[in-house]
């Protein structure tokens, strides 16, 4: 049957996209992993600038730590440490919602 080999071709492709995903999925997880972990937030209080560094501990909650007066560069640099965060998260969902379509692809039953 000419169906059945089309059928097990697309399945091939349709796994082999999976495995590509996944890797993926993988690789954007451990980009996220290795950046430095915090944002950096001005506070003012009294009218004066505070600069602190903020993230969460292991049990989740929020930790502030104080960073006193930074420079110009170090700002810069947090800024671009939250933009490649923001731009691997992105990658990382639309890898998994790919994952997830992949997988009830190869789940469906063929129509023939």
């Amino acid at each position: 049957m000419v169906t059945a080999g089309l059928n097990m071709a697309i399945r091939e492709v349709l796994e082999e996209e999976l495995q590509n995903s996944l890797r993926m999925e993988q690789r954007y997880s451990e980009a996220l992993a290795k950046l430095p972990k915090g944002s950096l937030v001005r506070k003012i209080v009294k009218g004066r600038p505070y600069n602190y560094l903020v993230m969460r501990d292991e049990a989740g909650k929020v930790k502030l730590v104080y960073k006193g007066v930074v420079a110009p560069e170090e700002i810069a640099h947090y800024q671009q440490i939250k933009e490649q965060r923001l731009q691997y998260r992105r990658l990382r969902a639309k890898a998994r919602e790919q994952i997830r379509f992949i997988r009830r692809a190869l789940r469906a039953k063929s129509a023939v």
